[in-house]
């Protein structure tokens, strides 16, 4: 990914490229697929694609706005647990950005802390940018069943729902609101919810342990809060928020609650 430029729009872009020579075929209708999927929402929290195309030396470009500002993971890492009113505001944007892709039948796959950006835009601090949907999985059709192998898993451990990693043909709107939920725990607590020097060790926590609970690392943690954290997260699919808009309608309540006007 390249700092660029925009000859025609005049402004910075982020140019993310792929050398074909570098790469099989399907990491092509990877790449293709993306610009495609990301280039057909329009949510103001989820990152805009400007341009897309191939150079004469065959390198596959396409080129987004480019976010001067932090990542989720970076700003935990600065400043530890976020404060409840500003963290619900940041997961109430980044619901948004989901909801309308869940709505469109795409889920994103690697929702977590990297790939969420606040940047500021029109004055307003704290902008979400929901970025990388590389991982996007189309589940209103059968275009990339070839591209993305039954079985195979993609994601960061972390943040990967458990029936997912046991499945990786059972994708739903709801691993991507066990990833936002994760995320809340994140945030809200400077740490997250499973801790492994090893890959392993994660991973067979997520299998086979239960969450804990934010209050628990955080007493001060509403308890309402803390009680929508723990139903994004539940190890049942069923038991959660179906997608992402219903995860943002159950959260709306406790922004009335907790945000100050």
């Amino acid at each position: 990914v390249y700092l660029d430029r925009h000859v025609l729009l005049c402004r910075p872009t982020a140019t993310k490229t792929l050398v074909v020579k570098f790469v099989d075929a399907a990491a092509v209708q990877r790449f293709d697929r993306e610009v495609l999927l990301v280039s057909s929402l329009t949510h103001p929290n989820t990152i805009e694609i400007y341009d897309y195309g191939r150079t004469t030396d065959g390198i596959f470009y396409f080129a987004m706005e480019y976010i001067d500002g932090l990542t989720l993971e970076q700003l935990v890492a600065r400043t530890g647990p976020i404060p409840v009113p500003r963290s619900l505001r940041i997961l109430a944007q980044v619901l948004g950005s989901l909801a309308e892709a869940h709505e469109r039948g795409l889920i994103h796959r690697d929702v977590k802390p990297a790939n969420v950006m606040l940047c500021e835009r029109g004055g307003v601090s704290d902008w979400v940018k929901v970025v990388d949907f590389g991982l996007a999985k189309d589940i209103a059709g059968e275009a990339d069943v070839e591209i993305t192998a039954t079985g195979v898993i993609s994601g960061t451990a972390q943040y990967i729902a458990p029936e997912y990693l046991r499945d990786a043909s059972r994708l739903a709107p709801t691993a991507d609101v066990y990833a936002v939920g994760a995320t809340a725990f994140k945030l809200l607590t400077g740490r997250d919810m499973f801790l492994g020097a090893e890959l392993v060790t994660v991973f067979s926590q997520v299998l086979n342990d239960q969450p804990p609970r934010a209050s628990e690392i955080r007493p001060q943690i509403p308890a309402d809060v803390d009680d929508w954290i723990a139903h994004c997260v539940e190890r049942d699919p069923a038991a959660r928020p179906q997608d992402a808009g219903a995860a943002l309608a159950m959260l709306q309540p406790l922004i009335d609650r907790h945000v100050r006007q």
